[in-house]
């Protein structure tokens, strides 16, 4: 590349000529540095940039020290929402744990505590409705292994393959998200299988 000379003014009005900075010529960026080096600067024009400078300074430390503040106040608005949706779920199921107490403290029959079981399961069964908290379908429906934790098969002729026979333990969604698998154990009908 062809260097080109450019007029650069200096503070008390001398011209000097120095190469045009071309990219990656190393050169005419010695020449230019130097020549800025040799260039004086008055006293007014050196405080104007020292203050401009800390004013940049003071401006990021600003900038910095409120980031710093959003990132906390964001955690603990995070923390406290938190706090807030378990004490509303915590506090639906204290009538649940009351009546529970309840059927400890009783002397009644098995017939009868086990009727008092049964009216605290539906309790909690409508509070777990009111969260929008719902049972897995299983026994009878086909084995979907994104809702079912297989543990086992049972041979069976009365019902399809690959069908849910028994459900060990419940498994829960709330809404579309599933919370747990239900546990089940699925059908070998071996009539179908062999056809």
């Amino acid at each position: 590349m062809a260097e080109q000379d450019i007029d650069l003014k200096t503070a008390d009005g001398a011209t000097a000529l120095v190469a045009e900075e071309q990219p990656g010529d190393a050169a005419a960026e010695a020449q230019l540095s130097e020549a800025a080096r040799e260039e004086p600067v008055s006293r007014a024009e050196f405080e104007q940039v020292r203050a401009e400078r800390d004013q940049l300074v003071d401006r990021v430390a600003r900038l910095q020290a409120e980031f710093e503040n959003a990132r906390k106040r964001t955690e603990r608005e995070r923390l406290e929402f938190r706090d807030y949706a378990t004490g509303v779920a915590v506090e639906q199921f204290l009538p649940v744990l009351d009546n529970f107490e309840l059927a400890l403290k009783s002397n009644g029959t098995a017939e009868q505590m086990r009727l008092g079981v049964e009216l605290i399961v539906k309790q909690m069964e409508e509070v777990l409705r009111q969260m929008q908290i719902s049972p897995i379908p299983t026994v009878g429906e086909p084995f979907d292994p994104r809702m079912h934790e297989a543990l086992g098969a049972v041979e069976r002729d009365d019902m399809p393959d690959n069908y849910v026979a028994e459900e060990i333990r419940r498994g829960y969604k709330l809404r579309d998200r599933m919370l747990r698998p239900a546990m089940v154990r699925v059908v070998t009908n071996p009539k179908q299988t062999s056809e």
